[in-house]
């Protein structure tokens, strides 16, 4: 059995998915975009979380993280591992990740658009903060929930960028 929990956000409705012990899914959306293999619970983990969100909605970084679990492939698990290394209220490139992923894997060279598909295919908005990554020259670029909702988060948390 999968199951969702809403959050009410500064940016609106935030759904969370679980598959009963942990978060699988953090993202903004409908509620139709949930099958029927979905039954809305309040579990442990979605307090958890609901409580990490309101720490961190109030501009402060959280001193926890609710436990998580990821399906990706290889290469998406290592770029989520680095998102989720990003300090509160600094931001890093596309370019700079692609870097570091390409001297951890000891190859000549990473595709920065590779690692943007990677980092637009994380499930687990905010807490894997992909929007600390910002585009070359700190420009806001690119964010699968809306460059608004990237500026918003950006702005909560006092990182440098240019709009």
């Amino acid at each position: 059995m999968k199951y969702f929990w809403r959050y009410s956000s500064p940016l609106g409705e935030i759904f969370m998915q679980s598959d009963g012990a942990n978060l699988t899914a953090l993202k903004f959306g409908k509620f139709s975009d949930f099958g029927a293999e979905f039954r809305e619970q309040n579990l442990q983990i979605f307090g958890d979380t609901c409580a990490w969100l309101d720490i961190y909605f109030s501009g402060i970084s959280p001193n926890f993280t609710p436990k998580i679990s990821l399906i990706g492939s290889e290469f998406q698990l290592g770029i989520w591992q680095i998102l989720m290394q990003i300090p509160f209220g600094t931001t890093t490139t596309y370019g700079e990740i692609a870097r570091e992923t390409a001297l951890k894997r000891q190859i000549p060279k990473m595709s920065a658009r590779a690692v943007g598909r990677a980092v637009g295919a994380n499930p687990i908005a905010i807490i894997i903060p992909c929007h600390r990554v910002i585009g070359s020259g700190d420009k806001l670029t690119g964010y699968a929930h809306g460059l608004d909702k990237k500026e918003f988060l950006l702005n909560l948390e006092n990182a440098k960028f240019r709009a």
